[in-house]
């Protein structure tokens, strides 16, 4: 933690913790008070209140309690979780709670935000997005630090193993009787990440111990990969004479990259332009359609929707553009 603090480019007067009550976010907290004080970093604890389970007020209160002990401000946000179609209750709670943590930071003066996310978390987020088709950049998985809504987030703890964490809240409970909050989802294998964790974790344990930190490595290196592939994208684009504003380029230059590089620089551009990425098929039918076009653009009109944005080719230049 106190190497990802002083690694900021410039030391913040007061960070966040995202605290649950579990106890790798209390854990978190207990660390924080003491590293981040020690470098003149103020700390509050953001508690996000879903009200998915019974006891959620009872976790509140356990937090406060913790917080009063190590004499940290907590700040409590209700939030209502409602599933958007095609969204499980998962992802529909993860999207309340960033959004709640980015109000709470604004309300608060709040630049930096920590979360207790661990080695055991990261490989799970590995396997769960290995099992849905991610690409590159997914199979990076969580990044130790990470912007969302303008808020920079910090990961300090992705290669720590989550026995050390649990001996650390051991020891506080012994200290002074403090006992972390226990989340029935965390254990429940109708939940995706509970499934992976009850189901699969054991058999991998039991065939390849220390699996998890060989999964945490494959993410660092994917994202290691991810960023050259980057860098390569932003290189080609540069040379696809590009519009001032970056949403078109120029078609004759595109057909002139291999066709991996090709693919690549489309989802670099659609990313820069804020349009979500096509799901393979509709990018293969991208490809198709752009390489069989006149290298002017002018033998048909193409116009593919993509999630909210619209593709179109005119005059030798491609275009993305928010569909109106």
């Amino acid at each position: 933690m106190r190497r990802a603090l002083q690694a900021l480019p410039q030391r913040p007067r007061r960070v966040a913790v995202a605290f649950s009550g579990g106890a790798d976010s209390a854990m978190l907290a207990v660390h924080a008070g003491q590293v981040a004080s020690a470098l003149g970093i103020d700390v509050v604890l953001f508690h996000v209140h879903h009200g998915l389970q019974a006891a959620a007020d009872a976790w509140a209160q356990q937090g406060r309690d913790l917080a009063a002990t190590l004499s940290l401000p907590l700040i409590e946000a209700r939030v209502q979780v409602e599933q958007a179609a095609g969204k499980g209750i998962e992802a529909a709670a993860r999207d309340a709670r960033y959004a709640a943590l980015a109000r709470l930071a604004q309300d608060h003066d709040v630049g930096h935000i920590l979360l207790a996310h661990h080695c055991n978390d990261q490989a799970e987020t590995v396997l769960l997005r290995l099992l849905r088709g991610t690409g590159l950049t997914g199979m990076a998985a969580m990044a130790p630090v990470s912007q969302r809504d303008g808020i920079v987030y910090l990961r300090p703890w992705l290669d720590q193993d989550r026995s050390a964490i649990l001996q650390a809240a051991d020891a506080v409970q012994a200290a002074c009787g403090w006992r972390a909050v226990q989340d029935p989802t965390n254990a429940d294998p109708r939940y995706t990440r509970a499934a992976v964790r009850e189901l699969l974790a054991p058999v991998l344990d039991a065939r390849w111990p220390g699996w998890r930190g060989i999964v945490a490595r494959h993410a660092r290196h994917m994202a290691d990969a991810a960023q050259i592939l980057d860098e390569v994208a932003r290189e080609d684009f540069a040379r696809l004479d590009p519009s001032p504003d970056g949403a078109s380029f120029s078609l004759l230059a595109w057909r002139n990259l291999s066709p991996a590089r090709q693919a690549q620089v489309l989802r670099h551009w659609l990313h820069q332009n804020g349009a979500r990425m096509p799901t393979d098929a509709r990018m293969a039918d991208l490809l198709r359609q752009l390489r069989g076009l006149h290298s002017l653009g002018h033998d048909r009109q193409l116009r593919v929707e993509q999630a909210g944005h619209v593709i179109r080719c005119h005059r030798g230049r491609v275009w993305v553009e928010p569909r109106g």
